[in-house]
């Protein structure tokens, strides 16, 4: 990423576009799937660079992947405040959402277990993990906001749906798998909350 002459080098923006440009690079090539030679090359930075602001390429992947993280659980938290109070919405919002995604001519599965598959090293995964529980955060909320008797546990019952429906539509290249998931999510949602009292009809002792 040259610098035009004369203009003021800023760490904190070089720092971000070369985030932003191997989030691409990684995601399209996996994290084994390129050397430091080529990763530099299709960045567009020198290695020094690189290590200057990353200390190693496994610094680098490390950025990446917390960053895609906190951009995921922003987008999919602002998803379910912008459905309103009802959970059910919110749960639909989280799986229409992830259809969208699905349908990305980029789509390649979830990049934070795609890391984790590929490289094993206990960072990449504890990464992941958080990851994941930041998912289970979100699910757990849905299911307590419904009324569920054990929220913990139907929220991870929905992680499993999310996540299974994020590795069938990778490899079935297909958003419909959304679709689906949230069928057996909303099915599981009302196999495991109470049933609402209708509201009462107007002009009732009740209303």
């Amino acid at each position: 990423m040259p610098v035009a002459k004369g203009s003021t080098i800023d760490p904190a923006r070089t720092r971000a576009a070369i985030l932003s440009a191997a989030t691409d690079l990684l995601y399209e090539r996996g994290l084994d799937g390129i050397g430091v030679a080529g990763l530099c090359a299709g960045i567009g930075i020198s290695k020094e660079t690189l290590y200057r602001h990353f200390g190693t390429k496994e610094g680098l992947v490390e950025a990446v992947l917390r960053e895609r993280s906190d951009r995921v659980a922003r987008w999919l938290a602002g998803r379910v405040q912008a459905a309103g109070d009802d959970p059910r919405a919110q749960l639909a919002a989280v799986f229409e959402a992830l259809r969208q995604w699905y349908g990305d001519p980029g789509f390649r599965g979830c990049a934070l277990l795609n890391a984790a598959a590929q490289h094993h090293a206990d960072p990449v995964r504890a990464i992941t993990a958080r990851h994941l529980d930041r998912y289970l955060e979100l699910l757990t909320g849905i299911a307590e906001r419904a009324g569920a008797g054990d929220p913990g546990l139907v929220g991870r019952q929905l992680l499993m749906l999310v996540e299974g429906a994020t590795v069938v539509a990778a490899h079935h290249d297909s958003p419909a798998a959304a679709d689906h998931a949230l069928q057996a999510a909303l099915t599981l949602l009302s196999a495991t909350t109470p049933e609402r009292p209708p509201p009462p009809a107007p002009g009732s002792p009740s209303s």
